[in-house]
């Protein structure tokens, strides 16, 4: 793979997709002694990839396992998301990347999308790792994917990911939320105990918690769990309209789905959620700009 340095090494071009598996599997390595900390430095380097283009078969089968229109010409919002997350494995898989990537949880997302995303048209996409950051559980690490086309920025998303480890903070008593009324139902999703591996055929993630009992039970669930990712991305199909161009939509991720599951979709204007069984498992809200 030819790699083009620019900006004394800081800037790293990629001839071809890192293979995410791979990359996974180098971070279960390369995190062995890591001690998460929020002040150690972060690698200074940003990943691109250019001329992306969507294979169309997998995007129509993605699309119809989160539940986006199959015959749209847009790609889904949450697509580039799913294009580059390759590049960020690699990058959170470095040895100099601060966090062990074994372990770490996906705990919000927002994405800003610009302009449309023709799902015919190739993007350069970008991944860096913007800041590291304290929290009550552990430590988070802020990483951006960035879409372009024609050097324009069309798409970003930002997500945070939580290494858990112990801190000052954990052995104070947390501040609880204001209490807020639910919002009202709007749909009900009954997921199948193998929307997992549903899921991981479209994106490519076969983290073993979303695969089968057996594989979960090791890593703490009873049972599988669904990705974040599809929580969010079924969300964000039934929260935006197919024709939205111009639009910012953000989740936070509250607790895990264990599948099977029957979970409800509740909205009110730009805020919703989704919960099941008692529990919130996410909270969002979505922006239509135009």
């Amino acid at each position: 793979m030819a790699d083009t340095r620019k900006d004394r090494g800081e800037d790293v071009t990629l001839g071809r997709a890192p293979r995410l598996m791979a990359a996974l599997g180098k971070g279960v390595l390369t995190g062995i002694g890591k001690r998460p900390r929020a002040d150690a430095p972060l690698p200074a380097v940003r990943l691109t990839l250019p001329g992306v283009r969507a294979e169309a078969a997998r995007t129509a089968a993605y699309a119809e396992v989160c539940g986006f229109p199959a015959a749209a010409r847009q790609l889904p919002v949450t697509y580039p998301h799913i294009l580059g997350f390759p590049l960020a494995a690699r990058l959170m898989s470095a040895r100099a990347f601060p966090l062990p990537m074994l372990g770490l949880v996906h705990t919000s997302i927002e994405i800003v999308q610009h302009a449309p995303l023709p799902a015919d048209e190739p993007l350069d996409l970008t991944v860096y790792a913007a800041e590291l950051r304290p929290h009550r559980r552990g430590t988070e690490a802020v990483m951006i994917t960035e879409a372009r086309r024609d050097g324009e920025p069309v798409w970003q998303d930002r997500s945070t990911y939580l290494a858990r480890h112990r801190t000052e903070a954990a052995s104070a008593p947390a501040t609880p939320p204001p209490a807020a009324s639910a919002l009202p139902p709007r749909a009900e999703w009954r997921l199948p105990a193998g929307l997992g591996r549903r899921h991981a055929a479209v994106s490519g993630d076969y983290n073993p918690i979303h695969l089968h009992p057996l594989t979960a039970r090791p890593l703490g669930f009873p049972r599988a769990i669904a990705h974040g990712m599809w929580t969010f991305a079924r969300c964000a199909a039934e929260a935006l309209p197919p024709d939205a161009t111009s639009l910012r939509i953000s989740a936070d991720f509250r607790a895990p789905v264990l599948l099977p599951a029957t979970v409800t979709y509740a909205a009110d204007g730009p805020a919703f959620e989704l919960r099941g069984d008692g529990r919130l498992h996410l909270t969002g809200k979505a922006e239509i700009r135009s």
